[in-house]
């Protein structure tokens, strides 16, 4: 029973000890909070924020973040509550971090929009990734066709230097386009406060 969190309303948040963690001067801002005696877990537009204690009677409590561009969010999964149940379950895994948190049921419309939010995450994520690869391969293979090519007009360090640095920005304008940081309009489509 003391594990069993309640959604915080976003007029609470910042009455929450995760509120301190969140990196409001990089425009970081929580979407979603929900707390249980020991836990809180700090849904923001960029990372899960994760304040664990190690018991409802104790102070100590170790801080983990999760950048969901860097821990991708995958088997997300919502248990609604049985006949008995006092709980809803919502489980998913955050890089290789499985999460199942207890939730009264009360809470189960709002947990259904967390549910949908980070479905969406997922999806993008995994697209994004697998676009990502794409053009890696694109790159390797435009860069193996051109090794081919002997005779052009100039010298080779010359060649070498603008084919390395059209390469890069190549990639870095791949990398801004698919490795979402800030899920904002995620969570502003789903989350209904």
């Amino acid at each position: 029973m003391s594990d069993i969190g309640s959604v915080i309303k976003p007029q609470d948040y910042d009455k929450v000890d995760a509120d301190d963690y969140v990196m409001h001067e990089y425009q970081e801002k929580i979407f979603f909070l929900i707390k249980s005696k020991a836990d809180e877990y700090c849904f923001t537009n960029k990372a899960l924020i994760h304040l664990d204690g190690t018991s409802a009677t104790s102070k100590k409590r170790t801080l983990r973040r999760y950048d969901y561009f860097k821990y991708p969010i995958s088997n997300v999964t919502l248990e609604t509550a049985g006949t008995v149940d006092l709980d809803v379950e919502i489980k998913f895994v955050i890089g290789s971090q499985a999460y199942s948190i207890d939730v009264h049921k009360k809470h189960l419309e709002e947990l259904k929009d967390l549910y949908k939010s980070l479905l969406k995450i997922e999806e993008i994520t995994r697209d994004n990734e697998v676009l990502m690869n794409y053009g890696k391969e694109s790159l390797e293979l435009a860069s193996k066709t051109l090794s081919n090519i002997r005779h052009i007009d100039g010298t080779l360090s010359e060649q070498f230097k603008e084919l390395n640095q059209n390469a890069f920005s190549w990639l870095t304008d791949l990398k801004k386009q698919y490795e979402i940081k800030d899920f904002s309009f995620v969570f502003e489509r789903f989350i209904n406060n």
